[in-house]
């Protein structure tokens, strides 16, 4: 079919090749081809090349053959898809398959070009593997880091919480300690005067046994009790606070007469007026409000408490009431000796005393007490001072009218 280079060339490719004729008869093969589909030479020759295509192929590979024979052209078959081809035992491998032809004595031969690509197609498997492998280990690797971030984030987080926790704790351990040590300053004065006071006057009582001494008795003895009183006040705040912060004390609303009230408190404090002091009361809301009594008696003995004890002889106290159709208001007034804008932002904290009240007896309880019997109430506080010209006390409360007062 060819001389005897071409012939060598033919024979001895490293690639199989097949010479077949229109119908599909093998005219020629070389050495590669015979080592490829396990056939001999002589079994080859004249083998119909549907011999070599699978079985599962078989059926339209006439009808591919017919095509291939009505336009003749150089190409590589089965692109985009795998092809197999198969051996005499049967079995089969991927195969890449080229066609050219040619024509002799007017007869179109094709040419069939065939590698045998198992190899190949291993170390694409291999591949495809070892890149799914190493898809795998990223997604893993990618997932541990949003772990791990995340885990640290947590951590973070916590840490923070723990930061604030214990800043937390620290402010409230040094506030506790700013507490003590006020305490500690107040209780020991605060006990310490009229302590004294009763164990002096009760040593100087048993130097007045005639009865011609009876007034100096009754001076020290009044002085004992106003020192008694003192220290129970002071007793009676502690106890109204240690109540409140444990919530043990709730509002009773009932109606009360609101002058009747106010009056009450005056004479109650009578025996606190200092020579020439008094107070003077103007009943602008004369009906009933919805409160609590007895709240609202320890809400002003304290706010008249402090008017009269800190303005000086000779001054007037004053108590306006006011009422409008949603909210009933108490101001208590004095010309005392004020408060400066520094300690007004402290005033309703624990056992705090304003620098120019240190002299004056209290426990510093007073105001941060009524703020607390406020909110029982549903008030409001409203405080407008300056040192040397007075203070003005203003409580504002829900009003309800009762028509039957």
């Amino acid at each position: 079919m060819f001389d005897d280079s071409i012939e060598a060339v033919f024979t001895y490719a490293t690639i199989g090749i097949i010479v077949s004729d229109e119908q599909g008869r093998i005219l020629s093969s070389n050495l590669h081809a015979h080592a490829l589909f396990g056939y001999s030479a002589d079994e080859m020759d004249g083998l119909y090349v549907d011999a070599l295509v699978p079985d599962s192929e078989a059926h339209h590979h006439a009808q591919l053959r017919a095509s291939f024979n009505a336009h003749p052209q150089v190409r590589e078959i089965g692109h985009g898809r795998d092809l197999f081809a198969k051996r005499k035992d049967g079995s089969v491998f991927p195969a890449e398959i080229s066609l050219s032809y040619f024509y002799r004595d007017n007869a179109l031969l094709t040419v069939g070009y065939i590698i045998d690509i198992t190899a190949k197609k291993e170390a694409e498997r291999t591949l495809l593997e070892q890149k799914s492998r190493i898809e795998q280990l990223n997604t893993e690797l990618e997932q541990r880091v949003v772990d791990r971030t995340h885990a640290l984030m947590t951590t973070l987080h916590q840490l923070e919480q723990s930061k604030d926790e214990l800043a937390k704790a620290l402010a409230a351990e040094r506030e506790l300690g700013e507490l003590k040590s006020r305490f500690v300053s107040m209780a020991s004065h605060e006990f310490r005067t009229p302590l004294s006071a009763v164990l002096t006057s009760a040593s100087l009582i048993e130097k007045y046994p005639d009865t011609d001494q009876q007034e100096k008795r009754l001076r020290h003895i009044h002085r004992i009790k106003s020192s008694v009183n003192h220290l129970n006040t002071i007793l009676e705040e502690f106890l109204s606070l240690g109540r409140l912060e444990a919530g043990r004390v709730e509002a009773s609303w009932t109606w009360v007469k609101l002058p009747l009230l106010v009056e009450e408190v005056i004479v109650d404090l009578q025996d606190m007026l200092k020579p020439g002091q008094h107070v003077q009361t103007q009943f602008n809301c004369s009906g009933s409000v919805r409160s609590d009594p007895s709240l609202l008696r320890k809400i002003l003995v304290n706010l008249l408490s402090n008017a009269i004890k800190y303005s000086a002889e000779n001054q007037t106290v004053y108590v306006v009431t006011h009422s409008q159709k949603t909210h009933f208001q108490i101001v208590v007034r004095d010309n005392g000796i004020g408060i400066s804008a520094d300690s007004q932002k402290h005033l309703f904290e624990r056992f705090f005393r304003a620098k120019n009240a240190i002299n004056f007896a209290g426990t510093g309880l007073g105001l941060h007490i009524v703020a607390k019997y406020l909110e029982l109430l549903d008030g409001t506080i409203n405080l407008a001072s300056q040192l040397g010209e007075g203070t003005t006390v203003t409580l504002t409360f829900p009003y309800e009218n009762d028509s039957t007062y």
